[in-house]
């Protein structure tokens, strides 16, 4: 059980949700949602990701994004995800200094989605480490409890293919459900074996909320100790590999639950569902929040 009442809480909506929206979102937008994400107390966000503009058009503004809010937001740490050198490296160029290297469980799936084998990717991580050693970098481990091609993960799959990262010097793993077919036994499992295996390692954890389970999931990785969670703004987002299922864990509502826990978020609760109504008006979506649905009602 985790006994510290302080969860870091990474808003990676700039991203991961941001990137669903099929129409360009304008960078004044993107900056006003943002700004409220700051105002409500946020400290982490992950604002964007560095791919090519081709794969997502969404992301062609990511070097001018990532600059505006890194010289107006000095206290905020920004990161961003990045599947290769080319992207490790703009990061750098606009000041940043943590970056998330994305790679998935499921070889079928990394191929898909990054278009590489995992030797492919593991060598890149490799260069990018030798590059960029001053580079805080996270390994975002994708479909790490289920893939749409490859079906359910196992613990010791996963325990198995951390091996050569940890070998590597990867000192932070972000468990990504990405298409949501977790539950709370195999969030349970897995962690637990992890920790018990790579007891130095620093976990983290993102789960989608496809099937309804996104907060049962997120508190039991908490419960078993996890400090750190990623979720996104109104839960904006869709799984790719679920078309009209609702993708991302709404941030408003986790912080609403760890508040009611005594959990400290040093985040402002209202602020926050405050953003997510402003977002649900500006950008059109697909959202899975609940609080600021039911706070608007209240206020009829």
């Amino acid at each position: 059980m985790n006994n510290n009442k302080t969860i870091e809480i990474y808003e990676i909506g700039p991203r991961d949700g941001f990137q669903s929206v099929r129409d360009y979102i304008p960078m004044q937008t993107k900056l006003a949602v943002i700004e409220r994400i700051i105002e409500a107390g946020v400290k982490r966000i992950q604002v964007t990701s560095f791919v090519s503009p081709k794969a997502i058009p969404q992301m062609r503004d990511a070097k001018d994004l990532a600059q505006i809010c890194i010289e107006k937001y000095p206290k905020i740490e920004f990161s961003a995800l990045v599947p290769n050198m080319f992207g490790a490296i703009i990061a750098a160029e606009t000041g940043m200094k943590k970056i998330s290297y994305v790679v998935s469980l499921s070889e079928s799936h990394n191929r898909a989605n990054i278009r590489r084998s995992h030797e492919e990717s593991f060598e890149e991580l490799q260069k990018i480490m030798g590059e960029l050693p001053q580079m805080d970098i996270c390994l975002d481990l994708a479909t790490a409890f289920g893939c749409p091609f490859e079906g359910k993960k196992l613990p010791d799959e996963v325990v198995a293919f951390l091996r050569p990262y940890v070998d590597l010097g990867i000192k932070t793993v972000n468990l990504c459900d990405t298409i949501g077919v977790a539950n709370p036994a195999q969030v349970r499992d897995t962690i637990a074996l992890i920790s018990e295996t790579y007891p130095d390692l620093t976990l983290q954890i993102h789960i989608h909320d496809t099937r309804n389970m996104g907060m049962v999931n997120t508190l039991a990785a908490i419960e078993c100790g996890i400090k750190a969670t990623q979720s996104t703004l109104g839960g904006l987002g869709g799984c790719p590999f679920a078309p009209g299922a609702s993708g991302n864990l709404a941030t408003e509502d986790l912080v609403h639950m760890l508040s009611e826990m005594g959990y400290d978020t040093g985040i402002d609760e209202h602020k926050l569902i405050e953003a997510a109504r402003f977002e649900s008006t500006v950008i059109d979506g697909i959202y899975s929040g609940h609080m600021y649905k039911i706070d608007s009602m209240n206020k009829n």
